[in-house]
Parts: C-alpha cells; sequence; structure tokens
C-alpha cells in the first residue's frame, strides 16, 4: 500500500522559498554560511585554512557589522574572528550572489577599513571562480593588499568543500552533518543564487558564430572575455568532479604561467584555430585528461593520452589497449601514435576490435606504438547557460560520461618485473671420496703407468 508521506515536501531548516530580490537573497546567503560555519567547526576550518586562520576550537562569525569612519559608516556582509592561544585571526566578508559582480570601489573601502582596525584581510564571495583563493577576479592595486589580505571563494568551491566533507570525509557529530547537508540542499537551490558557473558570458553566442568565418582576433575583448570564463568553466568541471570523487581534482597548469599569460594564450589559439583546450589532472588515473571545445566545427572532445607498454609486437601492445577498454562503447575513438610520426592513427573502438590492423602503421606494420589517446567526441552545446543543451551543461554531462565508461577503469600498463639471471648447475652435496694412499698403485697417478722398479739385490 502506498505511503502518503510519498508526495509530501520535507521540511528544511534553510528553506529558499519567498527569497525576493537580489539583496535579500545575499543576505540570506550570507548569514546562512557564516552560522554553519559556526556551526559545523570543521567545515569553516577547511574553508578557512587556505586563508591562514588557526584551527580554533570554536569559529565565530556575524553579519551586517559596522565600522564608523571619518566620512561614512562601513558595512561588510559579515566577519569572521578565528581564536587559538594568543593568535587571533579576523577578517571581513563580502557576499555576491547570482550574476551580480565584485565592485571594486567597495571592496576596496573594505580592504581600507580591514587595514585601519588591523583586521587581517577582506574575504570576497562571489559565483567567479579563481584558481586560488588569494587570487581575486578584481584587478585591485597589489599596494593595497600590503597590510590587509585579500582573498576569494566561488560559491561552487564552498558547495565542494561542503559535499566532500558531508560525503567523504564525514561529520563525527551526527546533527551537525544533519545541518551540513541542510546548507548543501540550500545553495544547490538556483533561488539561493550560489549554484556556481552561471554561464559563458554575454560574447559566447557572438565569437561562436565568428569562429567558423574565422572572423576572431586574439586581441578582441569579446574573444578574451570567453577565453576568460572558459578558465572558470575549467574549474568549475575540476571542482564538480572533486564533488563526485572526494579527491582533489586541479587544472593540470604550468606553475611559470600566470593567470593573464593563460588567458593570453587561450585567446591566440581561439582566433587562430578556433580551440579552446584545457588539461585536468585526476589523482592517481591512467594519464591525464583533456577537454577541447573546436567552435569551427562545433565539436567537443573529451580525452587522456596513455603511454603504451614497452614490449611486445604492436598487435600485442594494441591488444593490451583493448582489453582496457569498455565493450559497451563502440563510438570511443583511438588513436596510436608512432615515433617519428606527423599524425596518429585514428579508429573507432568497434572498428579496432573488429580489426587489430586498422590502429597499425600503414607503411611499416611492425613499428611499435609509442603511446595511445582515447576519446569522446560530441557536438558542441550552444547556449551560453547552464540550461538544457548548453555548452556548460553539455560539457560537464560527457566528462562525466566520458571519465565513467572510459577513464576510472582504465590502469596503467604494468611493466614486467626485472628477471635475475639463471643460477649455474648445481654441485652435488656428497663429500669427494678420499685420495688413494701414495704407492706402487697407478690410480694415485691418474692414467699414467708407473714403472717397475728392479731390486739391486
Amino acid at each position: 500500500m502506498p505511503d502518503e508521506r510519498d508526495s509530501w515536501t520535507a521540511a528544511r531548516l534553510l528553506p529558499t522559498f519567498g527569497i525576493r530580490g537580489q539583496e535579500e537573497q545575499e543576505k540570506r546567503a550570507t548569514s546562512i554560511l557564516l552560522a554553519v560555519m559556526h556551526a559545523v567547526p570543521e567545515f569553516g576550518h577547511a574553508l578557512l585554512h587556505e586563508l591562514g586562520a588557526p584551527k580554533s576550537p570554536r569559529i565565530d562569525t556575524y553579519t551586517e557589522v559596522r565600522f564608523k569612519g571619518a566620512e561614512k559608516t562601513a558595512i561588510p556582509d559579515g566577519a569572521i574572528v578565528c581564536e587559538w592561544g594568543q593568535k587571533r585571526w579576523t577578517c571581513l566578508v563580502e557576499v555576491k550572489t547570482a550574476g551580480a559582480s565584485l565592485q571594486m570601489t567597495q571592496v576596496e573601502s573594505y580592504l581600507e577599513t580591514a587595514r585601519v582596525h588591523t583586521y587581517d584581510g577582506v574575504l570576497t564571495i562571489s559565483n567567479d571562480i579563481t584558481d586560488k583563493c588569494d587570487q581575486s577576479p578584481l584587478p585591485i592595486d597589489g599596494r593595497k593588499t600590503k597590510k590587509a589580505k585579500l582573498w576569494h571563494l566561488s560559491w561552487w568551491q564552498i558547495i565542494t568543500e561542503a559535499i566532500v566533507q558531508y560525503r567523504h570525509r564525514g561529520i563525527a557529530d551526527p546533527d551537525q552533518a544533519w545541518i551540513l547537508g541542510e546548507l548543501i540542499a540550500y545553495l544547490d537551490s538556483s533561488a539561493s543564487g550560489a549554484g556556481g558557473f552561471e554561464d559563458m558570458g554575454a560574447n559566447w553566442v557572438a565569437v561562436r558564430r565568428g569562429a567558423p568565418d574565422r572572423a576572431l582576433r586574439a586581441n578582441d575583448p569579446a574573444v578574451r572575455d570567453v577565453a576568460m570564463h572558459w578558465d572558470q568553466l575549467v574549474e568549475y568541471l575540476c571542482l564538480g568532479l572533486t564533488q563526485d570523487l572526494g579527491q582533489r581534482v586541479v587544472p593540470q597548469r604550468s606553475r611559470k604561467q600566470d593567470q593573464r599569460t593563460r588567458i593570453d594564450g587561450s585567446s591566440k589559439r581561439l582566433a587562430v584555430d578556433g580551440v579552446i583546450e584545457s588539461a585536468i589532472r585526476v589523482p592517481n588515473a591512467a594519464g591525464i585528461l583533456t577537454v577541447r571545445a573546436d567552435l569551427r566545427a562545433r565539436k567537443t572532445s573529451t580525452a587522456v593520452r596513455l603511454q603504451a607498454p614497452q614490449e611486445g609486437k604492436a598487435t600485442t601492445r594494441l591488444s593490451w589497449l583493448l582489453r582496457e577498454l569498455p565493450e559497451t562503447r563502440p563510438d570511443l575513438l583511438v588513436s596510436a601514435h608512432y615515433p617519428n610520426a606527423r599524425q596518429p592513427i585514428t579508429a573507432t573502438l568497434g572498428e579496432a576490435r573488429e580489426d587489430r590492423t586498422k590502429l597499425l602503421h600503414p607503411t611499416d606494420p611492425k613499428r611499435t606504438p609509442r603511446e595511445f589517446t582515447v576519446a569522446l567526441v560530441r557536438p558542441m552545446g550552444q547556449g551560453r547557460g547552464r540550461g538544457d543543451g548548453s555548452f556548460v551543461s553539455e560539457t560537464r554531462s560527457q566528462l562525466l560520461d566520458f571519465y565513467r565508461h572510459a577513464v576510472q577503469n582504465l590502469r596503467p600498463w604494468p611493466p614486467k618485473a626485472p628477471r635475475l639471471p639463471e643460477p649455474p648447475e648445481s654441485v652435488s652435496d656428497e663429500p669427494a671420496p678420499d685420495p688413494p694412499p701414495f704407492g706402487n698403485d697407478e690410480r694415485a697417478f691418474g692414467d699414467a703407468s708407473v714403472p717397475e722398479i728392479a731390486s739391486s739385490a
């Protein structure tokens, strides 16, 4: 018999019902987040650790704090205080939700307030995603952050930390675990305005349409804007995988390359080739993942590249790869990279299973492959937002599908352990017989005959 409660709505500690306007949305999000950081210290310390806050027994949080100044009263959205022994760490908080952007003058004003009142710094929170907490979406003059630091967290980073803490690390206290689950439910609602990466920006459609006509220029602000949103999208994808895997997934980037240089490179390639591409590193995965959007071909590809076995014939090495890949995904593309060859040899997984020779080098079938690439290619999403069929939702769905069916079960080829040389032939353990006594016995002299000595008597 069906239970009538199946159609009921579960009661929520933090309901999103009745939110009206941007100001109320921001006030609710600020108060709820800071209250949960106080109530669930494990979660709060996980967020504040990289900001340099000490792991104090409690985190004190406040909203609508006021600081009277010479000209006007500064009212940041909140403040956080952590005390441990003689150490006291404090910061002001400025929050934006939905599509609202942080304001330069407002943040600079709070930095000055933090400096005057000897706060450690200012924490900004918005839907803008940065790859480091000490990197701001705003081009703040570095001289303004010498006395008071500036940190930034995206709502998507906060949701990710909450999910990882809730699902994978665990909360010791069951009541605290329930409160953290309520925070996740609240932030996951579109009404909260804290859902993560919003869209590819206002210039996405124009740039997407201009790419096939080769009408893009690297110094065009619209192209650079799309490159910047792509950089945020990659962070969004990595955080999404982190939520599901419980391990930190990060973009694979050169340490020598800062964000500005990275955006310059992406803008140039987008203008010249119509392509934007990034690499993603998943702990213990068989290889580095790449996500690539070809705006001219209107295709999105997710791929993983891995080293081929270093032993055996070419067909043996190909057989190893085919055994590693699922039989249920014949649409995967497999490429074999050969030494001194400009282009790899590519076939679908279904074709390669029917005939392995399709992946052999055409002029030298005995040449052994150096690397393999496994890829999933699909039509690119068109819309700028996160709705069905949009570029953001389709790219994320494709990455998760590819990881689930092609990457997570791939194992690097295990080389054989080095072998010891064969031991020499074993010698008998029986003791050697005693030599015969010295005398006229010819055996004492081996095979030589001993002449008789005539008597002189």
